[in-house]
């Protein structure tokens, strides 16, 4: 995707030195564009911890580059397992880290240490190639469905070109920041967009960190997206006056019976989405479905982050500086869940690469036998 007509990855391998890893730290956003240069396994275990990366599918290309650089320091078995855990245990809701991880193993543990490194490079490549082509696919199959609405609105609007758009509401981050390039829930929207159907996003900001507001918001404005950002809480409402067509979000992980867990606040805006009558989309790579689990209220392990995240705010001053204040009382403790999971029975449908299917299980085994 473009930022300001360049386009970029968020993760790729140094062009110079083939051999550093290069990534947007996305902490930085959207006050500075910084990229990192990361030489050592534990610098990407960091990135991942702090969120320097995110999202479910780019963790899991990141901790694929990780493994290359633990194997350029060490090449041996132990080594290579030691670090591989370690890297495991950076973040445990997204599904994609187990899958990443468990995929390099696969082939190195059947490579001799000696040609161990240039497979790691070679298999991380492959990773993060096919998420950019996942991902593109994704955003054709989830076209369709905003071009759906566009006609029913030319329809509407007498034939006129200059109906209403399409009206989207997404929450978190699910762009092409969270994954190696095009995103998962906002794929279909720039696929749209590019093409030219008139969308526009309703962004929610998302707190405690406010990926929306600080993330979706600066992604889409570098592309030319219309979006407006509105406060968490004002989905129903703007559901309640039929100013959202349809709902799109990504996911950290599924399970096989079509239960999501995404960013916390996702299950709230599934509820409201349900009343109104709103069709709520669940932008799914397979690498982001668990086929091992069946119930992910029960099965899905949900990260309780920081409550510094919750307690704080950062934002720029008047001056320009970047500064976070604290906006809870000193003496009050916090609570911060970084996920929620949303039932099957709340979705209207998942947005593959291989295409869109009800989110139930013989739905998702047809489109998906070689993996159920």
């Amino acid at each position: 995707m473009k930022i300001d007509g360049t386009p970029y990855r968020t993760i790729w391998v140094d062009e110079q030195d083939g051999r550093s890893i290069r990534l947007i730290d996305q902490t930085k956003l959207p006050w500075s564009l910084d990229i990192r240069r990361l030489t050592h396994v534990r610098e990407i275990a960091h990135a991942i911890r702090s969120m320097q990366v995110r999202g479910a599918p780019l963790i899991g290309a990141a901790a694929a580059y990780g493994l290359c650089l633990a194997l350029a320091e060490d090449a041996t078995d132990a080594a290579m397992e030691r670090d591989a855990a370690m890297l495991l245990a950076t973040r445990p809701t997204a599904v994609n880290l187990r899958w990443a991880m468990e995929r390099m193993l696969a082939r190195l543990r059947e490579t001799p240490p000696a040609g161990r490194l240039a497979a790691a490079y070679d298999e991380a490549g492959r990773i993060a190639d096919e998420d950019v082509a996942t991902n593109r696919a994704i955003g054709a199959h989830g076209r369709a469905l905003i071009d759906a609405v566009a006609a029913r609105h030319h329809g509407q609007s007498g034939g006129r070109s200059e109906g209403r758009p399409v009206n989207v509401l997404t929450h978190c981050n699910a762009g092409w920041l969270a994954t190696v390039d095009h995103g998962t829930a906002l794929a279909p929207i720039y696929a749209a967009h590019d093409a030219g159907t008139a969308v526009h996003v309703w962004v929610d900001e998302t707190r405690p960190r406010n990926q929306g507001a600080a993330l979706t918001a600066w992604e889409l404005g570098r592309h030319g997206v219309p979006h407006t950002v509105v406060a968490d809480n004002a989905g129903g409402h703007l559901m309640q006056h039929g100013q959202v067509d349809l709902v799109i979000v990504g996911a950290d992980r599924v399970t096989r019976t079509g239960d999501a867990a995404n960013k916390i606040g996702t299950y709230l805006k599934a509820l409201a989405a349900r009343d109104n009558g709103v069709p709520f989309w669940v932008a799914v790579p397979s690498p982001t479905i668990d086929w091992r689990i069946a119930d992910g209220i029960a099965d899905i392990p949900i990260e309780e982050r920081p409550a510094a995240e919750v307690t704080t705010v950062t934002g720029r001053a008047p001056d320009g500086s970047v500064v976070s204040v604290r906006v809870v009382p000193t003496d009050s403790a916090a609570a911060n869940p970084a996920f929620d999971v949303t039932p099957a029975r709340l979705v209207t449908g998942l947005i593959t690469e291989r295409g869109c299917c009800a989110a139930e299980p013989a739905a998702m085994a047809a489109l998906f036998p070689d993996h159920a």
